[in-house]
């Protein structure tokens, strides 16, 4: 499970957009949210998207893996989904806000964390503005927000700056080959050459 987070801005969807793109069979956890769908939004593709009595009634189902409020919205993952993806045997990604990546930290200490950070203040203002989705307001308080959020990028695992975008991309790609890799995640294949024998000290 890969958890990826980061201020507004950073560029963390389109790099999860283009990760899912490079790496085969790489699931993907889309989250609930109460807003509206803006234009081009499609149900079960960008989110899934729910009234705020259906939202309430999850919540109280324990439905959730991780749910918060963000700029007036309610968003969360849900569970389900989750499992379902690694029963079969598929790597996930959740592109979630730190509040909710601590609460998936908390209740799966096994994921991987990474934060996704532009290359300096200035650009994440400048980013905010040339995309032209926000209000003058709301791209403040999306500003102000992020320094909440950079405060945060110590509990993750993983720091990845999206300066150059092709850089960033292959840095993500090679954290979840180096994670795959790591000894107890392999621990079947382990196994299975200490079992043909012939080696001393092998049990």
């Amino acid at each position: 499970m890969l958890v990826v987070s980061g201020p507004s801005g950073a560029g963390k969807s389109k790099l999860v957009e283009a990760l899912r793109a490079r790496v085969p069979g790489l699931g993907f956890s889309v989250s609930a949210t109460t807003r509206p769908p803006r234009p081009g939004e499609r149900e079960g593709v960008d989110y899934f998207f729910l009234g705020e009595s259906e939202f309430t009634d999850r919540v109280a189902r324990g439905d959730f893996l991780e749910w918060a409020t963000v700029y007036g919205h309610r968003y969360g993952t849900l569970n389900q989904q989750v499992d379902e993806t690694l029963r079969q045997g598929k790597d996930i990604v959740l592109d979630i806000d730190t509040r909710g990546a601590e609460n998936v930290r908390r209740l799966r200490p096994e994921a991987v964390t990474i934060f996704v950070l532009p290359p300096s203040p200035s650009e994440l203002r400048r980013r905010l503005e040339v995309r032209g989705t926000d209000s003058r307001d709301t791209i403040e308080g999306r500003l102000a927000a992020a320094g909440h959020e950079i405060a945060a990028a110590d509990g993750y695992q993983y720091l990845v700056i999206n300066d150059d975008f092709s850089e960033a991309l292959s840095i993500l790609q090679a954290i979840i080959i180096a994670e795959k890799a790591r000894c107890f995640r392999q621990q079947d294949k382990l196994r299975g050459f200490q079992k043909q024998g012939g080696f001393e000290g092998f049990r």
